[in-house]
């Protein structure tokens, strides 16, 4: 009754006064606050035009304390673009049940009581709001994906398009897509995801986009659900361990992209009856997480893509299978944060060897050449399968402080600094790993073979080497190796290899610990100071203060005993051999090979980067 009587007043005012401005300035307000946008949109457009039009030159100037329609539109445009970028092309409205695209879903939007009344209010200030609208829009635009497996008949694009979700036949996949759907529903939530009807499957461009956007779209979700549909209702800790959904390949990023995710057991409640907003946030279900699945409890709840330890990441996938051979590499994409192209019929060993060429290739990181098994025919240093790095990685041995010192004091006398400096100054000149065309450029440690003595056991060769600089070792292969006792006895040439790893340099790392406000005794207004830091300490400095350069040096020497004293320990190699073009082969083993250092003086001869096929 009361905003009838506003509204009978704001009329009368622009009866008695039809060129002014006020009475529809008091229309919009009362219109807005009874939420009926389009009217009070109307009335403030009028509004506008009649400060506009004013003779009066303090009224017109009135107008600047508003937004005009179109700039609050326009941001409201802005921010719909950004929020749907990093969404999925399609999506079914939960209310209505129909499958949605892109234009439609903005379509809805732009006639919703959201949208008018965010265009209604953001039209009223001189400054648009700007991370309000971000807010609505993003709170209109959320959306639920689902994790689950696919099992016999799932519904595609083509059963769906077109129909309402909840009237079809509620049988196979169907009744899990209604299931989903409702539940998504139920949580307030506008806009569900389905992998198996929300993506074209018979277009090729969308299929490639889709696969380098799904983890992006996971990030995004508002919320993921992850279905369980082999845990029966009231089922005790240790069931998600034991669901087939913990085996598939895909289900890794889909866990670890999003911040929100929930459980359902095949009934569609909650998995331990855990009623919380997000499971994430559960210790009992991380913990079963973390047990089943091998990865750490700040990558479950946190996961940030990347490079860093990419071993440890293809060991969280090592056992896991999925239905086309080629998506156990594309499934990792995200978690890498790579983006390559999708070509289904490639077959494994191509798909996984384009992952593994570019991530040794952006990151430098050599931890993926650490493997056993069977070498790929994509480059023969990468595995032919995924499951080749199932077992964990050598490790080697962690050296006390006090071990460390008594190998340095021990190298000072021996060796000399002289010796260590330049052996520091020639790794620390090594180029990263590259490849091209397929070949491997590896800068490694080259351990000259010289003699390969062969012994059975049960169906593998076994093989007694000595290597120049190395203590005598044993390998097992299935390969066959050409037994000689001396290099001038043989025409074949191998190599045992210890691939440089930049880490036992022990420079800062600054991809990690980036922020001038680490770093100490930074010049904040020179960007060259700055940068100076990040290279090797062997740079020259020839404007520094004597007691600075005399400390730099005491560091620099220490740096090189630490890393001579870390070259004398133990560690994994692989074997080469030489191929007619000077190129190299691995040979694949089915056991690490441990090798260690016997000789340190003759490591400077032995520095290389060598050509691998």
């Amino acid at each position: 009754m009361l905003w009838n009587d506003a509204l009978l007043d704001a009329e009368k005012v622009i009866e008695l006064n039809p060129s002014s401005y006020i009475g529809y300035q008091l229309k919009h307000a009362v219109l807005h606050d009874t939420k009926r946008y389009d009217e009070a949109i109307e009335a403030f457009r009028t509004m506008l035009s009649k400060l506009e039009n004013t003779p009066d030159t303090q009224t017109r100037n009135l107008h600047q304390q508003y937004t005009p329609p179109y700039k609050a539109e326009s941001a409201i445009q802005e921010a719909i673009k950004a929020r749907l970028d990093d969404a999925p092309h399609r999506l079914i409205n939960t209310s209505t049940g129909l499958l949605c695209n892109r234009e439609v879903q903005i379509s809805t939007f732009r006639m919703s009581a959201e949208y008018k009344e965010l265009l209604s209010s953001a039209m009223k200030y001189p400054d648009l709001e700007i991370e309000r609208i971000q807010d609505v829009v993003a709170a209109y635009f959320g959306y639920v994906m689902l994790s689950h497996r696919w099992e016999g008949t799932e519904p595609l694009l083509h059963d769906i398009q077109g129909k309402v979700v909840y009237d079809l036949d509620p049988v196979g996949g169907i009744a899990k897509l209604q299931s989903f759907c409702e539940t998504a529903r139920d949580k307030g939530y506008r806009w569900a995801w389905v992998d198996t009807c929300c993506i074209d499957q018979t277009n090729n461009v969308e299929v490639q986009q889709s696969v380098n956007s799904m983890f992006i779209w996971y990030r995004h979700s508002t919320l993921t659900i992850i279905y369980l549909s082999d845990v029966p209702p009231s089922s005790q800790p240790g069931a998600l361990a034991n669901s087939a959904w913990n085996t598939r390949g895909w289900t890794v990023q889909e866990f670890l992209a999003p911040r929100l995710v929930l459980f359902y057991q095949k009934d569609w409640s909650p998995y331990l009856d855990d009623r919380s907003p997000n499971h994430k946030d559960s210790l009992v279900i991380m913990k079963e997480m973390g047990d089943a699945t091998g990865i750490d409890a700040q990558a479950l709840i946190a996961f940030r893509p990347g490079m860093r330890d990419a071993r440890e990441k293809l060991q969280w996938v090592s056992a896991r299978v999925t239905t086309w051979q080629e998506d156990i590499a594309y499934s990792l994409f995200g978690i890498f944060g790579v983006r390559l192209p999708v070509i289904y019929g490639e077959k494994k060993q191509s798909a996984l060897g384009r992952l593994l060429q570019e991530v040794v290739a952006q990151s430098g990181d050599i931890s993926a050449l650490d493997w056993v098994g069977e070498s790929s025919e994509f480059n023969s240093c990468l595995p032919a399968d995924i499951t080749s790095y199932k077992a964990p990685p050598y490790t080697m041995p962690s050296l006390s402080e006090g071990d460390i010192e008594t190998s340095i004091s021990s190298l000072r006398h021996v060796m000399g600094v002289d010796f260590v400096l330049k052996l520091y100054a020639l790794l620390d000149n090594l180029n990263a790993p590259r490849f091209a065309n397929c070949r491997l450029h590896l800068p490694c440690i080259a351990f000259r073979v010289t003699a390969v003595k062969r012994s059975r056991a049960q169906d593998q060769e076994t093989y007694e080497i000595k290597a120049d600089g190395l203590h005598d070792l044993r390998i097992t292969t299935t390969d066959k190796l050409t037994p000689f006792l001396s290099r001038r006895l043989t025409m074949q040439t191998y190599f045992l290899v210890r691939p440089w790893n930049r880490h036992l340099l022990e420079l800062p790392d600054f991809a990690e610990s980036f922020g001038l406000a680490e770093l100490p005794d930074v010049d904040r207004q020179s960007g060259e100071d700055c940068w100076s830091l990040t290279g090797s300490p062997l740079q020259e400095s020839p404007d520094r203060f004597p007691e600075a350069q005399e400390s730099i040096d005491s560091a620099l020497i220490d740096q090189a005993l630490r890393l001579t004293a870390r070259l004398e320990q133990p560690f994994s190699a692989f074997l080469l051999a030489q191929q007619r073009g000077r190129e190299y082969k691995r040979i694949a083993s089915d056991h690490d090979i441990i090798a260690q250092v016997k000789d340190i003086s003759s490591i400077p001869d032995m520095v290389k980067t060598l050509e691998i096929l």
